[in-house]
């Protein structure tokens, strides 16, 4: 057995131009070791915030984020031709691991992300909503409404609902 073979990992990853332009993509980070750590409201708010802030940064908006305690779900959408929804997603897990580190010295995010690019022919309201009834399939809530932990940045989740993008 040779032991100077380097072992590669498989990309898996859609070309970086993808993620340009007036798009939408769904993302999901995950805590490393499942950690229960975004159900704190104090937590939450600097991930809101921070998420609000880099996709403003990046040309985007969040149509719907849900802090799930060991992930978080959200989309993005490019509001021009400029945005970068990678760029986006990649800035907001360096800030958010550097100042969460500091509240918690166990917090970290997962090397990776989950991403989906949502494609004009999707249904961008059922793929927001399959992200709100995310706490009712853990059994968190009964609704989503009552839901503390979910809502938009850079618009308002009912004109988000309504189809009003």
């Amino acid at each position: 057995m040779n032991r100077n073979v380097s072992i590669r990992e498989k990309k898996h990853r859609l070309p970086r131009e993808l993620y340009r332009g007036q798009i939408a993509a769904a993302f999901t980070l995950c805590v490393k070791g499942k950690f229960s750590f975004l159900e704190n409201l104090q937590t939450a708010k600097i991930c809101i915030k921070i998420l609000g802030e880099t996709a403003s940064l990046f040309g985007c908006i969040v149509a719907v984020y849900c802090l799930m305690p060991d992930h978080l779900h959200f989309i993005l959408l490019g509001t021009k031709d400029s945005a970068d929804l990678w760029e986006a997603v990649v800035r907001f897990k360096q800030k958010t691991g550097f100042h969460l580190k500091k509240r918690c010295d166990q917090f970290q995010w997962q090397k990776d992300f989950y991403d989906h690019i949502i494609r004009q022919n999707e249904n961008l309201i059922t793929q927001i909503r399959y992200i709100l009834d995310n706490p009712v399939r853990k059994g968190l809530v009964d609704n989503w409404n009552d839901y503390p932990l979910k809502g938009s940045v850079g618009v308002k989740l009912e004109e988000v609902l309504q189809g009003c993008l």
